[in-house]
């Protein structure tokens, strides 16, 4: 009946769960190259944008035909340490033919910085884009990204007044939500973590914001850890007056959670465009 967590490293670790996990992230990267390709073509793509001075402080907008309804801001994963935004182009297809404009910032990694450094670096990112484009502002992302959209949202974040007033729904994929647990990995030789920083920036230990709608979505098919920093968002910040849905979505991993993203068919864009 008792369950404890003797191998953490595991725990966190997706790829050794997933069949043919090798194909990620080179199964990305194709269908992003396309998908930049063909909205640069058309003038829709706006690559590259400088919201900082640091090599990796850029976003890359993509524009809707027409006026936006709004922006949707996904921020990439890869545990804070690895990746880049550019594997992800192809997710702004849903977004876009519900009529948002994306946002896909990059940020600097740790080692080089802390995540709290990378916390700053998203607050300031949505700040940018969210001053090129009116209407409501969504946030999501997937795994550290997830983490990083909750940080963000949540209060004492970094990220304007003017721009938190604009949020209509934050959905963290796969989304870690409370990092004590890096404390004990290897992978924190890179992240530096300490138990300050750790209750300083988990999401799950802040208040989120009056009247934030968080929307936790995770494969059904995920490791037991992911499964739970989902549940455990979605149940502190309920307790914390925000208006919050859970979704498990079954037949899902870690790598193909996301995939949704880029089918305008799909009802995860009903939650925020269907309104």
């Amino acid at each position: 009946m008792f369950h404890k967590i003797e191998d953490w490293d595991r725990a966190y670790s997706n790829a050794s769960h997933i069949h043919r996990s090798d194909r990620w992230p080179e199964a990305w990267v194709a269908p992003a190259a396309a998908f930049r390709d063909a909205l640069s073509a058309q003038g829709r793509a706006k690559l590259n944008q400088p919201y900082g001075e640091g090599a990796r402080q850029r976003f890359d907008l993509f524009l809707p035909e027409g006026t936006p309804r709004g922006l949707f801001v996904f921020v990439h994963g890869g545990y804070w340490h690895t990746l880049d935004n550019s594997y992800w182009s192809h997710l702004a297809a849903g977004p876009l033919a519900h009529g948002y404009a994306v946002a896909m910032p990059g940020y600097t990694l740790c080692p080089e910085v802390r995540i709290t450094d990378i916390g700053r670096e998203i607050a300031t990112a949505i700040d940018a884009a969210a001053a090129r484009i009116d209407g409501p502002v969504v946030l999501a992302g997937h795994s550290a990204g997830g983490h990083l959209v909750a940080r963000v949202a949540a209060q004492g974040s970094a990220l304007s007044e003017a721009t938190r007033d604009r949020l209509k729904l934050v959905i963290p994929i796969s989304g870690l939500s409370d990092l004590r647990p890096f404390l004990r990995l290897k992978m924190n030789e890179s992240l530096r973590l300490d138990p300050e920083e750790t209750l300083r920036e988990s999401p799950a230990l802040l208040h989120p914001p009056e009247g934030l709608r968080l929307l936790c979505w995770v494969g059904g098919s995920e490791r037991a850890e992911f499964l739970r920093q989902n549940r455990l968002l979605a149940s502190v910040w309920t307790g914390l007056g925000a208006e919050v849905a859970v979704w498990e979505e079954p037949d899902k991993h870690h790598f193909d959670i996301c995939d949704a993203l880029a089918d305008p068919g799909h009802q995860i864009h009903g939650v925020y465009a269907g309104a």
